[in-house]
């Protein structure tokens, strides 16, 4: 257990051998909220004392944490199949409609997007879905839905992203050239 002072914090990381006790006898200065960083297995009866301080907390990852990996899926996915993956999911063909890709991270399609969607499956609204051909009727990015309207259709690689609480979709070519417009999803 090792316990410093942000400017901000209590900065408290817990690496997993700690008693409820050693929280109770711990010696806090009044008026910080407390951040822990769980870098090991803890107990409820320390969450419990945790608590029990009565102070506002805010469980942060180990820093040790690795970044989630990329899985790359080297065909085109039919109907019926889904890939779900905790990082980022690349996939080397279509997703036809019927077909799932489900990512804690982004999602990039080398090849036409007529499936499902989800990029940032865990609420991460700051991920991105990106196709060669955007023709999905629904994305999902983070908790964010959007349908494609009706008629319309994808013209060369877009991208889509959370502008402002809504789901966009940007043709890629709007950032190597003067923009146009986006597309409603």
């Amino acid at each position: 257990m090792r316990l410093r002072a942000t400017p901000k914090a209590l900065a408290l990381r817990l690496d997993g051998g700690e008693s409820a006790e050693d929280i109770a006898k711990l010696a806090l200065p009044e008026g910080l909220p407390l951040e822990v960083e769980v870098a090991g297995p803890v107990s409820q009866e320390v969450v419990e004392a945790l608590l029990a301080l009565g102070r506002p907390l805010t469980l942060v990852p180990a820093r040790s944490h690795k970044g989630l990996s990329t899985l790359v899926v080297s065909k085109t996915l039919r109907a019926g199949e889904r890939v779900e993956h905790p990082g980022t999911v690349v996939v080397l063909g279509d997703v036809n409609p019927g077909a799932e890709v489900v990512a804690g991270g982004d999602v990039i399609v080398v090849g036409k997007l007529r499936g499902l969607a989800h990029a940032g499956a865990g609420g991460d609204e700051e991920r991105f879905i990106f196709a060669l051909s955007l023709g999905a009727k629904q994305l999902r990015i983070g908790p964010h839905l959007a349908q494609a309207p009706e008629g319309e259709a994808a013209e060369g690689p877009e991208l889509a992203r959370v502008v402002e609480g809504r789901i966009v979709v940007e043709p890629w070519a709007r950032r190597r050239s003067p923009p146009t417009p986006p597309r409603s999803a």
